[in-house]
C-alpha cells in the first residue's frame, strides 16, 4: 500500500514514535473529559513545534498536569505555574501554561452547563472548521485555526484524520466518530 506524500498516515505507520498514536488514538472518538482536555493541552503546546516533540514529552505532560484532571488543573496557583515553568519534561511557555489552567476553569463551566466537554462538543456538532475555530476562540484561550483543526481531527469531530487507503481509517469509521454521523 502506497500512501500519498505529506499525509500523517505515511509518516506514522510503522514509526516507533508516531505509530501507536496514529494506530490507536488519532481520529478515534474520545470519551472522557480528561482525555479531551489532554488533547487540547497537547495541541496548544504543539503550536510552533513538531508533533514528535509533543509525543516525546507526553508522559511529562500527563505527570505535570496531574493526569489532566480538570478540577485539579483549574485549582493550580502561582506555585504550580512556577513548577510547570521549571519542568523540563514539558513545554515551558508561560502563555501555554496559563492557557491550560484557564481552559480547565472554562471546562468546569462547560461541564456545569452541558454535563461534560464531550456533550458540549456534541451539542455544537456539526460545524464547519471555521465555525469551530470561531467557537473555540470565543470559549478557550490559545486556540487558533491549526490548534482547533488538529484537536477536532484527532478526536473524531472533523473528517480527514486518516487517508482513505490507510488501514486505520476503517477502524476509525467502525467507532462512529462524530463526523460520520
Amino acid at each position: 500500500m502506497e500512501l500519498p506524500l505529506g499525509t500523517y498516515c505515511r509518516v506514522a505507520i510503522g514509526d516507533p514514535l508516531h505509530g501507536l498514536y496514529h494506530d490507536e488514538e488519532y481520529g478515534f472518538p474520545v470519551e472522557s473529559d480528561a482525555a479531551l482536555f489532554e488533547r487540547l493541552v497537547l495541541e496548544i503546546n504543539q503550536a510552533g513545534l513538531s508533533w514528535a516533540t509533543i509525543l516525546r514529552k507526553r508522559a511529562g505532560f500527563k505527570e505535570a498536569y496531574r493526569g489532566f484532571d480538570i478540577d485539579v488543573v483549574a485549582a493550580f496557583g502561582e506555585s504550580d505555574v512556577a513548577r510547570l515553568l521549571a519542568d523540563a519534561s514539558i513545554i515551558r511557555n508561560r502563555l501555554k501554561v496559563a492557557a491550560a489552567i484557564e481552559n480547565a476553569r472554562r471546562l468546569q463551566a462547560i461541564r456545569d452547563q452541558d454535563g461534560s466537554f464531550r456533550a458540549w462538543l456534541d451539542r455544537h456538532h456539526p460545524l464547519e472548521k471555521q465555525e469551530w475555530v470561531k467557537l473555540f476562540k470565543s470559549t478557550f484561550r490559545f486556540t487558533g485555526g491549526e490548534i482547533v483543526g488538529e484537536f477536532l481531527l484527532s478526536t473524531g469531530y472533523l473528517a480527514g484524520a486518516h487517508h482513505a487507503s490507510c488501514p486505520v481509517a476503517r477502524r476509525v469509521l467502525a467507532k462512529k466518530p462524530a463526523w460520520s454521523r
